[in-house]
């Protein structure tokens, strides 16, 4: 089990926790100017990109980001340490941001469809799953549902082909799948190039 010494991840789930109540106080404000816009459309401001990371649509949106944020990212983070903890955090965070906006400028010329905006850390979770894959590859893990048992290189194979089809089928709509997949595509980057340097373990 994780040790008391993962403060990184702590303030993270606090802060995420702070903006989720702020929400619950006044949603359309916090909607309106903190959720990511498309940037074509009038509400979108700069500081979206990141203030949509620390937002979610309901409680099991933030409760089942910030499980899971806890249960890997405080094994993460001590392993690779805090600097380079939330380096890595963004880093995803930001590579969910890059990838989702491109599908929704492709959606938007070719479709024509409506935009909505997007809230959530799940890119950034994404990126902590790969990163505790890659680091625990023969680990065991059991899902919450179903509650199946597979190492976790496994797991995350299996992660990003669901999100894969179900992005590119529309199966289940209004969930960023690409978002997720682009954290988990820069966070395996990452941890490539950290590897590569020999600076994964760099503290």
């Amino acid at each position: 089990m994780p040790d008391n010494n993962a403060r990184v991840t702590k303030n993270l789930v606090i802060i995420n926790v702070i903006v989720f109540l702020a929400t619950l106080l006044n949603e359309p404000f916090m909607m309106q100017n903190f959720a990511l816009y498309y940037p074509m459309s009038h509400n979108f401001h700069w500081w979206q990109i990141f203030t949509h990371m620390f937002m979610h649509g309901n409680f099991w949106h933030i409760f089942f980001n910030m499980y899971t944020l806890y249960m890997f990212g405080t094994v993460v983070e001590q392993i690779i340490g805090g600097r380079k903890f939330l380096i890595y955090y963004f880093v995803c965070g930001l590579g969910a941001v890059a990838l989702h906006l491109g599908v929704q400028a492709l959606q938007a010329h070719f479709f024509f469809s409506s935009i909505p905006p997007v809230v959530g850390a799940s890119g950034a979770i994404y990126g902590i799953l790969i990163a505790f894959a890659m680091l625990f590859p023969e680990a065991r893990m059991t899902l919450i549902f179903p509650p199946v048992s597979m190492k976790a290189k496994t797991m995350v194979i299996v992660f990003a082909a669901i999100e894969l089809f179900t992005g590119v089928t529309g199966i289940a709509d209004g969930i960023a799948h690409f978002a997720h997949l682009g954290g988990m595509l820069f966070g395996w980057l990452l941890i490539k190039y950290w590897r590569k340097r020999g600076t994964l373990f760099d503290r």
